[in-house]
């Protein structure tokens, strides 16, 4: 397993050096869909090179044509990428701003529509709130939040943080609640070696906000993490 886990970071190696041109291409012509049509199948070829088993249902609910806010349980470190292998439209996500240090990934993920933000500073999660809104209602872009902020440690969700759900009031776009099963016993936090198993994604009913104030903050919290929960103890999806 180890040697396999190796292997898959020389290809990203390989995979981050052979984006260069493409994202020199993208920058002279101004287009950015190339740059996630080559990630989704990097991220597709990981899937399948470390035997990991998908099934995923409900995603005829989703409407490609709007923007959405993604909000599913975080069990794992692959529960991102393998998202982005599933979910039917193209999703920015709101990162830690030390990631987009990153040689060429961190100037291609802002490029695209990435979000960085300074977690110790809370005016700086208000402003990247903003600008994710600002995008979402501008250019249609949808969003990937895990409300709870970090990886269980034991499998089970914590609690939810309210930033994701400000994004949602603030643009006026659906929460499309997203249960993840299967992926904590792969990968578990602090362990740096996936296992193959099989991984389930249920994509839920969309709830809708629009009209919603902070004061139904509470009550829209309870019914995104009660939509989660029912996917996650569903016996099959």
């Amino acid at each position: 397993m180890k040697i396999r886990t190796y292997f898959l970071v020389l290809i990203y190696v390989v995979i981050v050096v052979s984006i260069v041109p493409l994202l020199l291409v993208a920058l002279a012509f101004g287009i950015r869909e190339p740059l996630f049509e080559y990630a989704r199948g990097a991220m597709w070829f990981s899937r399948w090179f470390l035997g990991l088993r998908l099934e995923v249902a409900g995603r005829e609910s989703v409407d490609r044509t709007k923007a959405c806010v993604f909000m599913a349980n975080h069990a794992s470190f692959i529960d991102g990428p393998l998202l982005f292998t599933v979910i039917p439209q193209h999703v920015r996500v709101i990162l830690k701003k030390s990631i987009f240090r990153l040689p060429v990934l961190g100037f291609g993920m802002k490029y695209v529509g990435f979000i960085p933000v300074d977690r110790k500073h809370a005016q700086r999660g208000k402003e990247a709130i903003e600008s994710s809104a600002r995008l979402m209602r501008e250019r249609g872009y949808s969003f990937l939040i895990f409300p709870e902020g970090t990886r269980t440690l034991d499998g089970r969700m914590g609690p939810f943080r309210r930033g994701g759900f400000f994004l949602a009031l603030a643009s006026g776009a659906a929460i499309v609640p997203v249960s993840i099963r299967g992926t904590f016993q792969i990968m578990p936090k602090g362990n740096p070696f996936p296992n193959k198993g099989r991984i389930r994604v249920a994509f839920r009913p969309p709830i809708q906000v629009q009209g919603a104030g902070e004061q139904e903050l509470p009550g829209l919290i309870e019914r995104v993490r009660s939509s989660i929960q029912a996917g996650l103890e569903e016996e099959s999806l």
